[in-house]
């Protein structure tokens, strides 16, 4: 399978705070196509090769084997974020997905300028992103799974506490950091902490990634 990424260069001043992104893709024109959308952004500067700080965009047409495959190695290997733009998902690719640590999920038929932008800078802030219909299969898929599993023997404990339960269920509805803490009357450090806390805690690789968990688990 092909995949290439690119650079286009931009100046940047002193005070640029722009999020570093490296694109590839399954076909040079989907790559053309997804480096010219986030070139007009002046939020984002394109880099050659994703690492620690960057956020990796892969354009796919379904995530086989291999896309998990390179989406595992760009999370824990190389330090960076990862958002999908994805032609098609069936049921049981989802979970596979976010258990990932996908921070962000675009369809190749919504991805606008806009819509990749807004993706990618919500991966680089750890907030996540998912389209409404992938996030209602998700809640639909590990409610599936709890049901299968309440009540047996040897099923672990979460343990969550009610805030951690507060914040998720809010990042569960698709709010941002910002809008959890106004919600909640915390503070958005507070909210971060408390998202950093149980990701830590639980080894969980994000913000879709605790969802899903804490759905499975029947604490949202």
């Amino acid at each position: 399978m092909l995949s290439s990424s690119r650079t286009m260069p931009a100046p940047v001043s002193a005070t640029d705070r722009r999020v570093p992104v490296a694109v590839s893709a399954s076909d040079p024109i989907s790559l053309e196509g997804a480096v010219s959308q986030l070139r007009r952004h002046p939020g984002i500067e394109l880099r050659e090769e994703s690492g620690p700080g960057t956020v990796a965009l892969l354009v796919e047409d379904a995530p086989d084997e291999a896309v998990l495959t390179r989406l595992r190695r760009i999370v824990r290997s190389e330090g960076a974020r990862a958002v999908l733009v994805v032609g098609s998902m069936r049921e049981n690719e989802l979970l596979d997905v976010v258990e990932c640590g996908v921070a962000a999920i675009v369809w190749r038929r919504e991805a606008t300028a806009e819509r990749l932008a807004h993706a990618v800078l919500a991966a680089s802030r750890g907030d996540g992103d998912l389209p409404a219909d992938l996030l209602g299969r998700l809640i639909h898929q590990v409610g599936t799974l709890h049901r299968g599993t309440t009540g047996r023997a040897g099923a672990p404990a979460l343990g969550l506490t009610p805030r951690e339960v507060d914040v998720l269920r809010l990042v569960s509805e698709g709010l941002d950091t910002g809008e959890i803490a106004g919600k909640l009357s915390y503070s958005e450090r507070t909210v971060k902490n408390v998202m950093h806390g149980l990701t830590t805690r639980l080894h969980l690789r994000n913000r879709a990634h605790a969802v899903a968990f804490a759905l499975r688990e029947g604490y949202i």
